[in-house]
Parts: structure tokens; sequence; C-alpha cells
């Protein structure tokens, strides 16, 4: 999956960045105002905004060992898709499973928006809800 494209030189970063949950190289490729839409019924998913809370994600997903496999890239101007297998090695019950992502970016070259598709949603949903307890009441509603 090498390219001269930097689209997918970008994404490639981010995948490295991943593996060793280096949050500020993963920061490096994403703008500020980005949006990360999360498929499910689950206390992870929904549309997380601005770096930081993408960030937060992603160290959840670290306290449960998640790891990307890169299987497909490709870009046009404005996208790229990804497909990678996806798997949990900590936690009560396992996923692993298939993601497309589909990545855009903004005219300084940052991704600014990722969509999230899970090849086993209900898989991906089940794990969560066994393994991150919501927040309290008020808490949770602050």
């Amino acid at each position: 999956m090498t390219s001269s494209d930097p689209k997918i030189e970008t994404i490639n970063k981010f995948f490295a960045a991943y593996a060793n949950y280096d949050l500020e190289a993963m920061r490096a490729v994403l703008a500020e105002d980005i949006e990360w839409t999360i498929p499910g019924h689950h206390p992870l998913s929904g549309t997380k905004r601005g770096v930081e809370e993408v960030a937060a994600f992603f160290t959840q997903l670290g306290k449960a060992g998640f790891q990307a496999e890169p299987l497909f890239l490709e870009a046009n101007a404005e996208y790229v898709v990804d497909i990678h297998r996806g798997w949990s090695t900590e936690g009560v019950g396992k996923v692993d499973t298939l993601w497309a992502l589909v990545w855009h970016f903004n005219a300084e070259g940052k991704v600014d928006r990722v969509h999230n598709l899970s090849g086993d949603q209900h898989q991906m949903d089940t794990y969560v809800w066994n393994n991150y307890a919501l927040a309290p009441i008020p808490d949770r509603l602050a």
C-alpha cells in the first residue's frame, strides 16, 4: 500500500501512530475541528468533535488494546477509503472484524472528517457495553 498520493501517506502515518498509541503523531494529521463519526449504539459511539475528543476516543480504545491492520487504501481528490482489520486484545469478549473508513481532507491537507463503517456492528456494540460503563447520573448528563 505504498503511494505517492500525499493523502494516502497521511493515512499510513496515522496507522503507524495508532499502532504505537502515539496521540501526538495522530493529532499531527488531524484538523483541529475534525468530526469523527463512530457507528453503533454504545457508550463510545457518536460524532467526536475536535481533535481532543478524537484523542480521548483513541485513549479509550488503547485501554482495550485495539489494533488495526490496513488492507486497502485508495484516494481521489478529496477522500481516502481504507479497509482494515480491527481487533481488541483486552477486555471481556473480543472484537475482530473488518472496518471501512471514509477520510475527508481539507484544503490544508489535514483530515477533517472520518466516517467509520463496521463489518460487524453487533459485535462492537456488545464488546463496548461489556467493557465501558456509562458514568452514573448526574455525571452522565453534565
